[in-house]
C-alpha cells in the first residue's frame, strides 16, 4: 500500500496548493515557467522569485521615510539639544539632529536580499539558479542583510502602495521555513517540507478551505467555534472546538475536517476500518454545532489519497456523514472537478 511518504506529490500541484493557500490565484500561471525535469517545489519558487524580482526591479524598489540621529554641521529635521550639550557638538561647529529620510533600506527589501543571500549559501540549489541571484543581488547593494524570523515577516505592514510585494514576500517566507541555517559552517540546507506531516497538514487545510472560498461563492467559507451543549457549575474548562472549514448555503452548512493522513483507512483484526478518533471528532461537531431551522447539516472527513480511493456516505444518529478521498497526484482539472463534486 502507498503512503504520504513514498507518493510524491507533482510539484506544479504543490504550487497550485500553495497559490490557492496563500490566496495568489492570480499568480498560478507561473507555473509554466517550471522546467520538466524541475527538482523540487523549492527550485521552481525560487525560478519564481528571480522572475517577480526582475520585474520588481523594473518597477523600483518601494521605500518608506526611517528616522535618523547623526551629529551634522548642516542643521536639518530636529535638533537635539540635550544630546549636543552632552557631547559638546556646538565646539565643532556641529549639532545632533534627528531627521527622516525617504530609503528603500527597509524591512521589505531587508528580507528579500537575506533571502538571497541565504539561497546563496545553499548547497543543493543548482548553480544557474545561483549565478542569476549573483546577477540580482548588486541592485540590492544598499539594502541591508538581516538575520531573518518568523516574527520579522509577522511584522511587515504592507499598504496599497506595496501591495505587489505581498508574493515575493510570502515566497520570501516559504523559502526562509524551508532551510535550515547551519551556524558552524555557515551553509543553509533545503528541508524536503513534503514529507513533513504537520507542514503538509496545514497547507492542505488552508488550500482546501481557499479553494472553496475562491470556487464555490455560493458558499459562506470560514473556520467555526463549536461549543458544548452542556451544562454544569464552570464549563469554560471544556476544550473549544474548531471546525477546519464550514460551508454555509441558505439550506445547507456542511463541515468538513481536513486530514492528511498515511491511510485513510486502519487495520483491525485483519479488516479495514475507518479511524475512529476522526469520526468521533466530527460526530461531536455535528452534534453540538446549533443548527439553523430547515438546515440540512452535513459532516465530510476529507483525506489525501494514498491506496484506496473514499466516497462513503452513512447516516448516524440523524446526521448525514461522508468519507472522502482526493488524489493529489492526478491532474490539475481532475482535482478541481473532484473538489466540486463532493460538496455538491
Amino acid at each position: 500500500m502507498s503512503s504520504l511518504a513514498d507518493s510524491k506529490i507533482p510539484i506544479k500541484n504543490l504550487y497550485y496548493m500553495l497559490c490557492y493557500a496563500w490566496g495568489h490565484l492570480e499568480e498560478k500561471d507561473m507555473a509554466n515557467i517550471a522546467r520538466e525535469d524541475e527538482k523540487d517545489i523549492k527550485h521552481l519558487l525560487t525560478r519564481i522569485l528571480l522572475v517577480k524580482l526582475r520585474s520588481l526591479i523594473k518597477r523600483g524598489f518601494y521605500r518608506e521615510y526611517k528616522s535618523y540621529q547623526e551629529e551634522t554641521g548642516t542643521l536639518k529635521g530636529r535638533i537635539l539639544f540635550q544630546e549636543s550639550i552632552n557631547t559638546f557638538s556646538f565646539k565643532r561647529g556641529k549639532m545632533h539632529c534627528e531627521f527622516e529620510e525617504m530609503t528603500h533600506d527597509i524591512i521589505h527589501n531587508q528580507v528579500i536580499k537575506s533571502t538571497l543571500y541565504a539561497l546563496l549559501q545553499t548547497q543543493q540549489l543548482e548553480r544557474q539558479l545561483k549565478e542569476e541571484i549573483q546577477q540580482l543581488y548588486p541592485y540590492f547593494a544598499e539594502v541591508t542583510v538581516i538575520k531573518l524570523n518568523l516574527r520579522i515577516f509577522q511584522e511587515i505592514k504592507l499598504h496599497r502602495s506595496s501591495q505587489h510585494y505581498r508574493f515575493v514576500l510570502d515566497i520570501c517566507r516559504f523559502l526562509y521555513e524551508s532551510l535550515l541555517l547551519n551556524e558552524e559552517k555557515g551553509e543553509s540546507q533545503l528541508v524536503d517540507f513534503e514529507r513533513d506531516p504537520k507542514v503538509m497538514a496545514r497547507l492542505f487545510e488552508d488550500f482546501v478551505r481557499n479553494f472553496y472560498k475562491r470556487e464555490m461563492p455560493e458558499y459562506k467559507v470560514h473556520r467555526e467555534n463549536i461549543y458544548w451543549d452542556a451544562e454544569g457549575e464552570d464549563t469554560r474548562y471544556l476544550p473549544l472546538m474548531q471546525t477546519d472549514i464550514s460551508l454555509e448555503s441558505v439550506d445547507q452548512k456542511i463541515i468538513i475536517d481536513t486530514k492528511y493522513y498515511q491511510n485513510a483507512l486502519t487495520q483491525n483484526f485483519g479488516s479495514q476500518k475507518l479511524i475512529s478518533g476522526n469520526l468521533y471528532q466530527l460526530f461531536a461537531y455535528l452534534s453540538n454545532h446549533k443548527k439553523a431551522e430547515g438546515e440540512e447539516t452535513v459532516g465530510m472527513l476529507l483525506y489525501p489519497k494514498t491506496g484506496k480511493e473514499l466516497m462513503l456516505e452513512y447516516r448516524i444518529k440523524g446526521f448525514s456523514i461522508r468519507i472522502n478521498t482526493i488524489d493529489l497526484n492526478r491532474d490539475w482539472l481532475s482535482i478541481h472537478t473532484r473538489l466540486k463534486e463532493i460538496v455538491s
